[in-house]
């Protein structure tokens, strides 16, 4: 059962510095504010599902989403994760075309929604915004493009050492000199990122454990030796 709450204003928003909304005119962030609706999801819950329409644009206020496609015998493929201040389906709303992932709450969330009017009278009003906003498509675009590059000519044991990499950047938080990826994925839900078996993602953890290159903290995973996964990863060549 999803539950309304209270909505905070974009301009007390802690999480707008780190949106596309920063830098929005005084008139602009007043219609956003005005128009959304917040929403609280447990963790698990779904904010939207592949194939169906959206009527408007979700903004992460708090918690971790991850956006997934449902593949054959219900096998999820992971393809990114949402954090505070981020759009959520932003490309379906723009393109006008249907949602092609889900978005689940990694953890309790707080969603912020925007209606499609709303949002679209900022888009068309605001040129700076729409400059952003195309950035930061390609930008995602790009990430996904070097996704695909990686299923395709990568070892698994140089996939799980980037996404390993790329999950500390994101979510990277400082712990004794090491630095804590704080986002708790299972063991699947890493294998459906890396695109191999759990069992597969289990053991080669166990090796980079044994190699110091990583520790783990139940299912959050500390980098020990960022370097070490960088050249695993060949990122150096």
């Amino acid at each position: 059962m999803l539950k309304k709450v209270e909505s905070v204003s974009c301009e007390e928003c802690h999480s707008r510095n780190n949106s596309l909304f920063k830098d929005l005119s005084d008139d602009h962030l007043c219609t956003i504010s005005e128009n959304k609706t917040c929403t609280k999801y447990k963790k698990g819950q779904v904010i939207f599902y592949e194939g169906t329409r959206p009527l408007g644009l979700f903004c992460v206020n708090e918690g971790k989403i991850k956006i997934y496609k449902d593949g054959s015998q219900g096998k999820e493929q992971i393809i990114n994760f949402g954090k505070p201040g981020d759009f959520l389906g932003y490309r379906a709303l723009l393109s006008e075309e249907l949602y092609a992932a889900s978005a689940m709450a990694l953890e309790d969330a707080k969603i912020c929604f925007v209606p499609k009017a709303d949002f679209m009278k900022v888009f068309l009003e605001d040129h700076q915004f729409v400059k952003k906003l195309m950035k930061s498509v390609c930008h995602e675009m790009g990430i996904l493009e070097s996704k695909i590059i990686n299923l395709a000519q990568k070892s698994v044991r140089e996939r799980l050492a980037t996404t390993l990499l790329l999950l500390k950047e994101t979510y990277s938080m400082e712990t004794s000199g090491s630095q804590m990826i704080d986002i708790a994925l299972s063991r699947e839900d890493l294998a459906n990122i890396v695109g191999t078996a759990t069992e597969t993602v289990i053991r080669l953890l166990a090796e980079f454990k044994v190699e110091q290159l990583i520790a783990t903290e139940g299912k959050k995973i500390i980098i020990l030796n960022p370097k070490g996964l960088a050249k695993i990863a060949d990122f150096y060549g």
